[in-house]
């Protein structure tokens, strides 16, 4: 097969990577790439992913035979729609099917209507009647912008004053547009748990479990981010709670494909759960990969994903079949100083190499770009993914550790303690 992925970050080269391993790959496309995928994939470059004409365009003249849709800003823009009506093979749900994503206040009345345990809320277009609100439940308290804003559009208010203050910086433009209305709900507590799955056909094929680390700082301090390291699997999941979110994405899957979806949801489904006291409760979906949560999936997956995605596309669950490798995986985000805030960019970037060879290590590009003299650079906050695999979560932390101290560049910055907290974690919980 012909295929071509959109996006440029680290869950894209993922993909491509995981692509280029099967036999059925032929001619692979990163649309538009970063400095990692040009070593399995074409890069190319020129082309808006969210300009559904022009990549019509390209898979005509490339005989392009599936599409892969990475990030969620294409996907709710109705690339996928534009690209299925043109006869393209589309892994990656519909602009409707997108909302779940695109809109908080969209997937939690879809949450509501399904059954779906989720945190109490209410969403606002208006300020002040959000500000009364606030000041009325009380903290600690959660404030989202309600559309996309690249995973850094959450508060979580331990005081009335953060809390305010979120809601004004939303509704001043502090998160664009997405900030124009906003969903406050009740604070959960626990440990935090991701399930992706495999979504066609009103069915759900599961993946390995994984848990992301969203703090900018060791201790989980400091500002959300779009990620900074995350392990797979998540060890503290009894089977009563994997039970339970099993479920939720099954019934998250079966409402997907029936009215008013005009086309069953096609691709992955995002649940991100709190495993509270009560129970596993969904805090948000996401409409495609988690990033970087794919990072420590894909690697562990041993099912050919051409294959997959190709079922899924078509909307064949029962061509679904899914193994996977025992190994743990750890991943350690590299990321330029100041991030998520300003930061610089086009910094040169040494030792990747040094690092890939150490057993069970694999480095996926998340911001990264070459120069006419071949040298690697930074090109983005979020810079390189360092992923190990080993027999153990320790022994994969170690690798991965190991790795980030042979990779260097100016403003390094990385968490210290990704899957640190493992054991406290499991005890607390238990």
């Amino acid at each position: 097969m012909n295929i071509a992925v959109l996006g440029s970050g680290g869950r894209e080269h993922a993909i491509v990577w995981a692509l280029a391993a099967s036999a059925r790959c032929n001619s692979l496309y990163a649309i538009p790439g970063n400095g990692g995928s040009e070593d399995v994939a074409e890069n190319v470059s020129g082309l808006d992913i969210c300009d559904a004409t022009a990549l019509v365009g390209f898979c005509r003249d490339h005989a392009i035979d599936l599409v892969v849709i990475g990030p969620e800003a294409p996907l709710v823009a109705g690339v996928a729609d534009v690209l299925r009506d043109a006869g393209v093979l589309v892994f990656g749900p519909d602009a409707y099917g997108a909302q779940l994503e695109g809109s908080k206040a969209f997937s939690k009345c879809f949450m509501e209507d399904n059954n779906i345990p989720t945190a109490a809320y209410r969403s606002f277009d208006n300020k002040n009647e959000a500000l009364a609100y606030v000041r009325e439940m009380g903290a600690p308290i959660v404030v989202k912008a309600d559309g996309l804003a690249a995973g850094k559009g959450v508060i979580v208010a331990d005081d009335i004053k953060t809390a305010e203050d979120a809601v004004e910086e939303c509704f001043a433009g502090a998160f664009g547009e997405a900030g124009q209305r906003v969903v406050i709900e009740e604070c959960l507590s626990g440990p935090e748990c991701s399930l992706l799955a495999f979504v066609c056909g009103g069915q759900a094929h599961c993946m390995v479990t994984a848990q992301d680390h969203k703090r900018a700082f060791d201790g989980d301090m400091g500002p959300n981010t779009g990620g900074m390291g995350v392990y797979s699997p998540v060890p503290f999941v009894t089977a009563d709670d994997m039970a339970a979110m099993r479920q939720s994405m099954e019934l998250a899957a079966a409402a997907c494909a029936r009215p008013p979806f005009p086309l069953d949801y096609r691709g992955v489904l995002y649940g991100g759960f709190m495993l509270t006291a009560a129970g596993p409760r969904m805090l948000e979906f996401n409409a495609r990969f988690g990033d970087p949560e794919t990072q420590v999936i894909l690697p562990r997956l041993e099912t050919d994903l051409v294959d997959i995605m190709e079922a899924v596309a078509k909307g064949n669950p029962h061509a679904i079949d899914l193994t996977w490798s025992n190994q743990p995986a750890v991943c350690v985000v590299l990321a330029s100083e100041g991030y998520p805030g300003s930061y610089e960019t086009g910094k040169v970037i040494l030792g990747v190499d040094d690092a890939e060879a150490l057993e069970g290590v694999r480095v996926f590009h998340a911001g990264t770009k070459r120069n006419t003299d071949g040298e690697l650079l930074t090109a983005g906050g979020r810079v390189l993914d360092v992923v190990a695999l080993g027999d153990t979560l320790e022994e994969a932390r170690a690798r991965a550790y190991e790795a980030c101290e042979l990779i260097n560049f100016e403003g390094k910055q990385y968490r210290t303690d990704i899957g640190a907290q493992l054991t406290a974690d499991c005890m607390q919980y238990k």
